[in-house]
């Protein structure tokens, strides 16, 4: 990472302050000329002993303002949303002014004289995307959208206590504030979804969403691999992620959202602010129900619930038919039968229609899943009678947080399973791989094995990156899930004379339900959580296979502070780890919570064989963190079998002549192997 890439970090730091202001905690100061829509630095910001490095930012008549397109028509301080058709062409727009720049000095000159003059999270997403896609900026790196935009992630009475704290102390002072941020988050216990709050605002859990959506944009022109298959798959993994939480706290597993004209139960309040003028996210009360969407400040055309369920009945229609119809009426036949490599290249692009990028019709299907986030968004104040922003549930950085985005995705995967559901069964030989047997499995935590552990941890963040302290330093500590690191272990025999490449697949799934009773195979299908999934060579004869938790295929590694950007050389060997995107699922929240007591979990692993899965490539470069959530970049996603399997559809009626009723009759072949493990939640800090 040069200096010029370097410097980009610094346009991502206080995106609601002019961009005259210094940066770095005064050690970084951008000097737009001739731009007299700036106000003047103020000279105390300046200076005080600390080195300031200036960056000259020339006059640059290829900007003007004009040729950003729709990009100036979301208003300054107001929500950004992906979901609304209007904000992404916005998005478009901006992307393709930074697209054009030549080098990272260019899309810094340029980046920084638009910077306040769009919308500050269209912006901090535009130079997102170019960055992670511009070949010639593969160097660079993205800082936390933590420290970003604080308030997203932060409770506004948190922030306000350090401004509080500032005011009362010494102008002089220059010891950093810190913040605590515990674990009653956003609501107390007293309603039972409020025991929840440490699972949906996580800080990992939203930054990891917001990355995703990056990677794989909506109306974007981003075309990657098996990018509908990967919306499907990596939410349906939420899903089952939120629903082991859920059972591990004693709650029923979430409910999908099916009645549009029903109320919804629990409201959601957020405590957070849309910037920092203070302006409150909307809200909504218990009992709210979704109403017709019919506000005139987005340019969307009015959209009724209704819509929503025609669109819904003719993806089913389509489900049910086996083909969908396209633009030109011609038909589309659904399947993601791998066999056929037409077929597989169909399915995994459409998405069965739910979403409207990545349907063969949208004006016939619509846009289901999106839509739906903006009449759930906007259930408050669906008319503007009350200009109210809209809520979190607009916001691929906040939407999480709201119990209602999981009864909304659990529609939407029940629509994807309804689907699934209709495939063929995989067959006994697509499930065998013979010559080989796993003989044992285990995993060790800290040399005991079969048990594993959670409980509370922290991690600081500096909120002064994203929000002016005047000046001032302030940390916030925020407490969440962890578990300790441990490994798996397989002793796998390989009966050949050859070397044999596997692939290893590990998932995850509590062994009982709600009722305390053992799963069948069909109950416990979409509670499978994939822990892992990597490749190893066999030996002839006994092979033993460790592999560590913290290199889950599923996980990015901890967020990148601008600290840990600024301090890393890029010569170093530590560089290394910084050389990656930053998709993936958080590294804390790889393990359920469990029990004080102990609860009951089954991994499942399954070896199959590497010369089937593997796909060729024409690159082996590109970013590959969390790799089965996010696949490669500029790749094709490594494997060619479906997502989630062996557990992604019905299992066949047979297996080795016996019925198949429960998952473990999958054991039964010697290439699968079953087994318990305990998973204990510890109340005090992990070590």
């Amino acid at each position: 990472m040069d200096k010029s890439q370097k410097n980009l970090m610094y346009l991502f730091e206080l995106p609601y302050d002019s961009i005259s202001l210094p940066r770095s905690g005064g050690k970084v100061h951008f000097d737009v000329e001739n731009d007299v829509s700036r106000p003047p630095v103020v000279a105390t910001r300046l200076g005080g002993g600390i080195p300031v490095e200036t960056m000259p930012v020339p006059d640059r008549g290829d900007v003007p303002l004009q040729n950003l397109g729709t990009a100036t028509t979301v208003p300054l301080g107001s929500p950004f949303s992906f979901f609304i058709k209007t904000h992404r062409q916005a998005a478009k727009d901006l992307c393709d002014v930074f697209m054009k720049t030549k080098n990272a000095e260019d899309l810094l000159q340029v980046a920084a004289r638009v910077h306040g003059h769009v919308n500050e999270t269209l912006y901090i997403y535009a130079l997102s995307f170019v960055i992670l896609r511009k070949k010639e900026l593969r160097n660079s790196r993205l800082p936390s959208i933590i420290e970003v935009f604080p308030g997203k992630f932060i409770l506004q009475e948190k922030l306000m206590e350090a401004q509080l704290e500032i005011n009362r102390s010494d102008p002089n002072e220059s010891t950093p504030i810190v913040v605590e941020h515990g674990l009653e988050f956003a609501g107390t216990q007293l309603k039972p979804e409020h025991r929840l709050s440490y699972w949906r605002e996580d800080y990992g859990i939203n930054a990891h969403h917001w990355h995703w959506h990056l990677v794989y944009p909506i109306d974007m022109d981003v075309n990657q691999d098996r990018k509908g298959e990967l919306f499907y798959y990596m939410h349906q993994q939420m899903i089952a992620r939120y629903d082991m939480e859920r059972l591990c706290l004693g709650l029923p597993r979430v409910q999908k959202l099916e009645n549009w004209r029903a109320p919804i139960d629990d409201g959601y309040f957020s405590k957070l602010t849309v910037n920092n003028s203070g302006r409150a996210w909307g809200t909504r009360q218990d009992d709210t129900k979704m109403h017709d969407f019919q506000r005139n400040d987005f340019g969307l055309d009015f959209t009724e619930v209704t819509d929503l369920e025609i669109w819904r009945s003719r993806i089913l229609d389509a489900i049910h038919q086996g083909f969908m119809i396209d633009s030109q009426g011609e038909r589309v036949i659904l399947s993601d039968d791998v066999t056929s490599r037409q077929a597989r290249h169909r399915y995994p692009r459409r998405c069965v229609g739910v979403d409207s990028n990545i349907s063969v019709n949208s004006r016939y299907y619509g846009d289901l899943h999106n839509m739906g986030h903006v009449l759930l968004a906007f259930s408050h104040d669906p008319d503007f009678a009350h200009k109210e922003e809209m809520a979190v549930m607009g916001d691929t950085a906040t939407a999480m947080r709201d119990p209602v985005f999981y009864r909304w995705h659990k529609f939407v995967d029940d629509t994807f399973q309804e689907y699934k559901l209709m495939q063929k069964p995989n067959t006994e030989e697509q499930l065998n791989l013979s010559g080989v047997k796993i003989e044992r499995v285990g995993v060790v935590r800290n040399n005991e094995a079969d048990v594993l552990h959670t409980g509370w941890n922290t991690r600081l963040f500096e909120a002064s990156r994203g929000l002016d302290f005047n000046g001032r330093s302030v940390m916030v500590r925020l407490t969440h899930l962890d578990h300790e690191p441990f490994n798996y272990h397989l002793q796998v025999n390989n009966s050949g004379k050859g070397i044999k490449d596997v692939t290893v697949r590990a998932f995850l799934a509590l062994k009982l339900n709600a009722r305390g009773q053992e799963m069948s195979f069909m109950e416990q299908r979409i509670l499978w959580a994939e822990m892992d999934k990597f490749t190893v060579s066999l030996k002839p004869g006994s092979n033993h296979i460790v592999r560590s938790s913290k290199d889950s295929s599923i996980t990015n590694t901890e967020e990148l502070t601008f600290r840990d950007l600024e301090n890393v050389d890029p010569e170093s060997p530590a560089a290394a780890a910084f050389n990656f995107c930053g998709c993936g699922g958080p590294q804390h929240m790889l393990l359920p919570r469990g029990r004080p007591e102990g609860m009951a979990f089954q991994l499942f692993f399954m070896l199959t064989d590497y010369a089937q899965d593997k796909v060729t490539q024409r690159t082996t470069q590109g970013c590959a963190n969390g790799v089965s959530f996010c696949g490669i970049q500029d790749a094709k996603y490594p494997d060619t079998r479906p997502m989630g399997f062996p557990f992604d559809r019905r299992p066949p009626r047979q297996l080795l002549g016996r019925d198949v009723n429960i998952a473990a009759d999958y054991a039964r072949l010697d290439n699968a192997y079953i087994h318990d493990i305990s998973i204990k939640f510890l109340a005090d800090k992990l070590n």
